[in-house]
């Protein structure tokens, strides 16, 4: 997956989070299906979709942790 398809679906990014998408070898679409399940989860679930499984999995995990760890770095994470 190339840069700007990331971008096209994250916005930016920082090129950490870059390298750690394409590790997955994930397509753009895999990505941005991704993207909706981490953005709207209990939509999808309610629309009776089921839950993500494999890369697209892989992929929400890794935009999880990436929250989290900007929200501890702004001083949002837990314990603050």
């Amino acid at each position: 997956m190339t840069l700007d398809e990331i971008t096209s679906v994250l916005g930016p990014v920082d090129s950490s989070l870059v390298a750690e998408i394409n590790r997955t070898g994930a397509s753009a679409a895999e990505l941005a299906e991704a993207w909706a399940w981490f953005n709207a989860d209990e939509a999808l679930v309610n629309e009776g979709r089921s839950l993500p499984s494999g890369r697209v999995a892989e992929l929400v995990g890794i935009l999880e942790v990436a929250e989290l760890a900007e929200d501890t770095y702004e001083g949002k994470g837990a314990g603050s």
